[in-house]
């Protein structure tokens, strides 16, 4: 089983965490929740908040951060492949399409995404 990864759950005092007999409670670090905060490790927004304070920049660094401005042009602009729909809002079988979000151009693609 996976745990939470934030580095301050089992500080949270929540009816969940507490584990141990009764007179002997201790707060314990919960099991990562089905909601997908950090990814999946983390269970709540605030472990996901707490994760990323203690670790964000360390991340950053190992990863590489962003150090100029990146640009849209007609090369990357391309999108997902979407379904096309005729007039009246309704599938028409077989038929996609990427579509580039600069130009409006759009490129006929198989359901696999290869173009047509």
């Amino acid at each position: 089983m996976k745990y939470c990864q934030g580095p301050l759950c089992h500080t949270y005092v929540t009816t969940d965490r507490q584990r141990g007999p009764k007179n002997n409670k201790t707060n314990q670090t919960r099991r990562r929740g089905h909601f997908s905060y950090l990814g999946g490790n983390a269970c709540t927004m605030s472990c996901e908040h707490d994760w990323f304070d203690k670790f964000g920049n360390r991340a950053l660094d190992y990863f590489g951060r962003v150090t100029e401005s990146q640009y849209i042009t007609e090369a990357n602009a391309w999108g997902s492949i979407c379904a096309m729909y005729d007039s009246a809002w309704e599938r028409v079988e077989g038929r996609f399409y990427q579509l580039n979000r600069l130009t409006n151009e759009r490129r006929e693609v198989t359901e696999r995404g290869e173009i047509v």
